[in-house]
């Protein structure tokens, strides 16, 4: 795999995609069940959201199932803390900053360290 301006943006914005739509689609559900708003309109909203978060790991550029997902988990802790502080007006800590931080740094070595069998 070669990557390019254009597979790294397509990649980083797929990663970005899956997070809105897996943590737009949990939180749709939570605040339907747990807070009890409007279930008839965020419940439909939260599984077609996590359905969509089915298909778009598969449209990245590299076809390593298993990379994908682990790579894609630390997008998934930053995105959670940005979500979260954006619509629930929660506040990070030093420990979730830094902590966010390094899994995003980690994942961003392991998507693209140079590699001679992919």
């Amino acid at each position: 795999m070669e990557w390019n301006a254009a597979t790294v943006a397509l990649s980083l914005f797929l990663f970005v995609l899956a997070g809105i739509l897996e943590i737009g689609g949990g939180y749709s559900i939570w605040i339907a069940i747990r807070e009890n708003k409007m279930p008839v309109v965020f419940i439909p909203v939260g599984i077609l959201a996590l359905i969509g978060y089915g298909f778009v790991p598969t449209l990245q550029p590299y076809s390593s199932f298993g990379r994908i997902f682990a790579v894609y988990g630390g997008f998934f802790i930053v995105l959670s803390y940005a979500w979260a502080h954006l619509f629930d007006g929660f506040v990070l800590d030093t420990g979730d900053i830094i902590g966010g931080t390094l899994a995003l740094a980690g994942v961003t070595i392991c998507w693209f360290w140079p590699r001679n069998n992919d």
